[in-house]
């Protein structure tokens, strides 16, 4: 199934804005980046994505009160910069079993201003 039609799915007649959990683990993503997930969410507190086909999350929105992200089993080598810009209130980031060539990767998903 891909990632915008189990978006659908999982908001069950609801309005993006009252989800506050979103699990979409092993659905596809067709072009490896973050489909169907907007700004509406604006109450996600927790964003599962494992093993959904990522290379990049250069497409995920603001999101300022998502606590968790999990990332794992993905493609994903690099652009986590993005992270500490649009998810300002991130405090769990799972990245296992992605595809880093070395550890500098991970610092821009880290480091805060």
């Amino acid at each position: 199934m891909d990632m915008k039609k189990r978006v659908s799915l999982e908001l069950r007649h609801r309005s993006p804005a009252e989800v506050q959990e979103l699990v979409l683990d092993n659905c596809r993503s067709s072009e490896g980046k973050i489909e169907g997930i907007t700004e509406e969410f604006s109450n996600l507190e927790l964003l599962s994505l494992i093993n959904v086909g990522l290379t990049s999350v250069a497409d995920i929105p603001k999101l300022d009160k998502l606590k968790k992200l999990e990332l794992s089993d993905n493609r994903i080598s690099g652009g986590l910069e993005v992270l500490a810009e649009r998810l300002v209130n991130l405090t769990h980031l799972n990245l296992s079993g992605n595809k880093f060539k070395d550890i500098s990767t991970l610092e821009p998903a880290l480091v805060r201003n």
